[in-house]
């Protein structure tokens, strides 16, 4: 049997990475970009037929693993990964954000240069890491003394990348880039990071052409970084066409720690959701009810495939809409919070 492994790939939206398939047709383009046909029987769940086409990006995310392409489907079922129960995917998500809790304080310690976190919007990835840093930046607060950290968000230039990482160059100094993907896209702030990520022991950055705003802000057209950066994105590196920036961003990553909250479909999202919701965290803000709350999450479960988004924001939102009718929220929920089709 000849199998193949999709590395990074997609049916219907769902992300497939890191999963082999029975091959019954080789890499193909068509109309909307690369494919393979592979036998998923069962893998996508009772509804879905048995054969069917796995978007790629390219030829290089995907390896055939036993040899070369069959050209007909094959009967044998795929190797697949077993499904979990909710008790064990809520599980395996919560040892991820742990782990990202203690990545974190190793960050903050000096102990980690830096870490890059994956994982879709709205499901908690900033609220951990910017915990941990205001713990730990407390006692600065109390005594006045200058704040070893930042959050950076939004677009930032290669220039206002550098002149930020001057300002942030001490040691156990911690740079946060959250959905600041703009410095990903870039390759002039990817060789100004790959420098200040060096595994070497001195981190010498340079500016090598003259700036007015270098000499305006006073910042050295040289300096070492001795600080720490963790990058929060929901970026799929392997998506991006150009093969420049692969190239960067896998020199980038090899500098880095690389933690994936495996976060990939619609159920993990909303079991992430869930288990916020168990902890007495999400609606803390809210005056509900146990019998309120577990209705929100119940409408949350049955319409996840509908939402515009499952996401804590959209919690909220409809939480919300319980403050404009504790007896109409779902119609409204309903018209603002979901798809029309």
């Amino acid at each position: 049997m000849s199998t193949i492994l999709v590395k990074h790939g997609s049916y219907r939206n769902q992300p497939v990475n890191n999963v082999t398939f029975a091959l019954v047709k080789g890499y193909q383009t068509g109309a909307k970009g690369g494919y393979v046909t592979v036998n998923a029987e069962g893998y996508f769940g009772e509804d879905t037929p048995d054969v069917v086409r796995i978007r790629v990006n390219s030829i290089e995310d995907i390896e055939f693993t036993t040899g070369g392409l069959v050209e007909a489907p094959v009967a044998t079922a795929p190797v697949r990964a077993p499904v979990e129960t909710d008790e064990e995917v809520m599980t395996r998500i919560g040892e991820r954000f742990d782990i990202l809790d203690q990545m974190t304080k190793a960050t903050i310690a000096g102990d980690v240069r830096a870490m890059i976190v994956v994982g879709p919007p709205g499901v908690g990835k900033s609220y951990g890491v910017e915990k941990q840093l205001e713990h730990s930046g407390l006692f600065d607060q109390l005594s006045g003394r200058k704040i070893k950290y930042e959050v950076i968000k939004g677009a930032m230039t290669p220039i206002g990348l550098y002149c930020t990482l001057y300002k942030h160059s001490d040691k156990n100094n911690v740079l946060v880039f959250d959905d600041c993907d703009s410095v990903f896209q870039d390759d002039l702030s990817l060789n100004i990071l790959k420098a200040a990520l060096d595994s070497g022991k001195k981190r010498r950055i340079y500016w090598n052409s003259d700036s007015a705003m270098l000499r305006r802000e006073g910042v050295p057209d040289m300096f070492d970084f001795k600080g720490a950066c963790i990058f929060i994105t929901n970026l799929q590196f392997s998506n991006l066409k150009s093969k420049k920036l692969q190239d960067h961003l896998e020199a980038l990553q090899s500098r880095c720690h690389f933690l994936d909250l495996t976060l990939n479909t619609m159920r993990d999202r909303f079991l992430r959701i869930k288990q916020i919701y168990l902890k007495g965290e999400l609606f803390a803000d809210y005056d509900f009810n146990q019998e309120q709350g577990d209705e929100i999450i119940g409408f949350m479960e049955a319409n996840q495939t509908r939402l515009r988004e499952m996401s804590l924001r959209m919690a909220l939102k409809i939480a919300d809409l319980t403050k404009v009718s504790e007896t109409n929220w779902k119609s409204l929920a309903a018209s603002t919070c979901m798809k029309n089709s």
